[in-house]
């Protein structure tokens, strides 16, 4: 199941997206994170969805793909969608027992929770899939080069956050076969109560921290040994190119945006 899990992952390709310039790319999925909080009816959440498949469309990548990429992440959306379907209050009431209300806004409420939730984790998804994490790193350099003038340390951060993107994969692979290593020794992830699934774990997580630990140590030594400086004087491999497509997306997200304030309630 852990293989399962698309996050961080690369798929090289030629499609539209994927020669998209990084920089347009990023902006793009933070801005769509941020506008998609403006849908507040089933008709503004229609527009954002469909808009995602035509994305997704555009780069080639298998719609079945994603879907099986959501999956490890679908009980902490349906954890988060019941708490708003039992917390929530409004409109009509449904069912009430103690603390605990069902009612028109929270069912409401919860769908449009559900809907968000997976449109982010698609349009995340998106970007790295279709994104080299050197690229990305890049791209966060770029945009978060004004904030050198405050000392702000965005080669640093650039290269954390490409390293982390870089060795997520790396865990979940490891993951899967530590836990196949445990199985073969007659651990049962899936057995008993939660208290007992939770102590079922204990025997993943502590020879994957070491695993961790020690790969980290390994990239330090690495990376001393061929005399690896800051950002400060260093040239670039990989140069940034702004091109009239990415001016189309900006274009194509400013209508997007104009068109979920008009369809909104």
């Amino acid at each position: 199941m852990m293989n399962k899990l698309i996050l961080g992952r690369y798929i090289p390709g030629d499609s539209f997206v994927h020669n998209l310039d990084p920089r347009s790319k990023l902006v793009a999925s933070f801005y769509f994170i941020g506008i998609i909080f403006l849908c507040n009816n089933f008709l503004s959440f229609g527009v954002m969805f469909a808009f995602t498949l035509f994305a997704i469309f555009l780069s080639k990548i298998s719609l079945k793909f994603f879907i099986k990429g959501v999956k490890p992440l679908i009980w902490l959306i349906l954890f988060t969608v019941i708490l708003q379907v039992l917390f929530s209050q409004g409109g009509e009431v449904y069912f009430k027992w103690g603390i605990f209300t069902i009612s028109e806004f929270g069912v409401q409420n919860g769908a449009y929770i559900f809907i968000r939730f997976v449109l982010i984790i698609f349009m995340s998804t998106l970007l790295t899939l279709t994104t080299p994490p050197l690229s990305l790193a890049d791209a966060i350099e770029y945009l978060l080069r004004p904030l050198k003038v405050v000392k702000f340390p965005a080669h640093e951060i650039s290269l954390m956050l490409s390293i982390a993107l870089r060795f997520v994969p790396t865990l979940m692979d490891e993951t899967e076969k530590i836990m196949n290593a445990q199985r073969a020794r007659g651990v049962d992830f899936g057995e008993g109560n939660l208290m007992q699934k939770m102590k079922a774990i204990v025997p993943l997580l502590i020879p994957l921290f070491v695993s961790s630990f020690n790969r980290a140590e390994d990239l330090a030594i690495a990376m001393e040994a061929r005399g690896y400086q800051g950002g400060d004087g260093r040239t670039k491999y990989r140069v940034l190119h702004w091109q009239g497509k990415d001016t189309m997306v900006v274009i194509t997200f400013a209508l997007l945006t104009a068109l979920l304030v008009f369809v909104r309630s």
